[in-house]
């Protein structure tokens, strides 16, 4: 059975949805939980510190080990604030899941410096100095498990929505970051892995339990990613409805990259039109 005792963790935008129902199956399997949510509003803008409070004395209620932080991670200060506050508190970090984040639509013609530059600060700055700040700890014990948040509006063309540009940038760039991250992360024992995680939230103007689409219905797979149990790193976990699907990118077999990708051939424009039928790959099958 996957436990937790002994185990510290800190899961971000905790207060509610999935985040909450990350922290609440951690906490019931024995770890201990430090609940950050600055308590935005919809927009991803304000701050309400009972939002994280009242999470964490909820599962205090039921007997868990819980606490709470709220302050901003938007910065690298932020970050390394919050990561010292859990080492303080617990004295070891095992387990980050950053999970917050905020949906926002500004089409290209009117997308703005300032809207752009706020959700890749949260969406690719704060993963990036969050780990920074928890990879001393991680790695002089050996272990660490990290679980970054992505999305199948970016991983998917048939996903994508108008508006979405500058969220699909900030969850395409979580993909990279999580495949650097595995790979330095490696010889320490440090695993990184991504989440893809579909509920009906807030972000879908949902207030309440739904009828479908729960979020505690995706928590199982993030915290498996999360446990001694997942000794994998790389990985995006697609998660919805209580189904999931794990997916990374793999070189085909034989390539010698960069120099022969093992592919068409082609020394003009003309003759990469007149073989596109053979160089896209639309899915894996066509690769068959």
């Amino acid at each position: 059975m996957i436990r937790f005792e002994n185990r510290a963790a800190i899961v971000t935008g905790a207060g509610r949805g999935i985040g909450y129902a990350y922290a609440e199956l951690l906490a019931a399997r024995g770890a201990r939980v430090v609940i950050h949510d600055i308590g935005a509003n919809e927009d991803g803008t304000s701050q309400d510190p009972s939002v994280a409070e009242s999470a964490a004395a909820r599962l205090r209620s039921q007997g868990y080990d819980a606490r709470a932080a709220s302050g901003p991670i938007d910065s690298r200060e932020g970050c390394r604030a919050l990561i010292e506050e859990a080492i303080s508190a617990y004295g070891r970090l095992d387990i980050l899941i950053h999970n917050a984040g905020w949906v926002g639509y500004q089409g290209i013609e009117e997308l703005e410096p300032d809207f752009l530059a706020r959700m890749t600060g949260l969406g690719v700055e704060t993963p990036l100095w969050l780990a920074q700040a928890a990879w001393p700890a991680m790695k002089a014990q050996g272990y660490g498990r990290i679980l970054l948040t992505t999305s199948d509006r970016a991983l998917y063309p048939e996903y994508v929505q108008a508006g979405l540009a500058a969220y699909a940038a900030a969850k395409m760039a979580t993909v990279g970051i999580t495949n650097v991250l595995a790979h330095e992360g490696a010889p320490h024992g440090i695993l990184v892995n991504a989440i893809s995680p579909v509920a009906k939230t807030r972000m879908w103007g949902v207030e309440g339990e739904p009828d479908d689409l729960r979020p505690n219905a995706v928590a199982s797979g993030a915290i498996f990613l999360v446990s001694e149990a997942c000794r994998t790193s790389a990985w995006v976990l697609r998660a919805s409805n209580g189904q999931f699907y794990a997916f990374k990118a793999a070189e085909a077999e034989g390539v010698g990259y960069p120099r022969d990708l093992r592919a068409v051939s082609a020394d003009s424009p003309e003759i990469v039109a007149d073989a596109w039928e053979k160089i896209a790959i639309a899915a894996p099958e066509a690769r068959r």
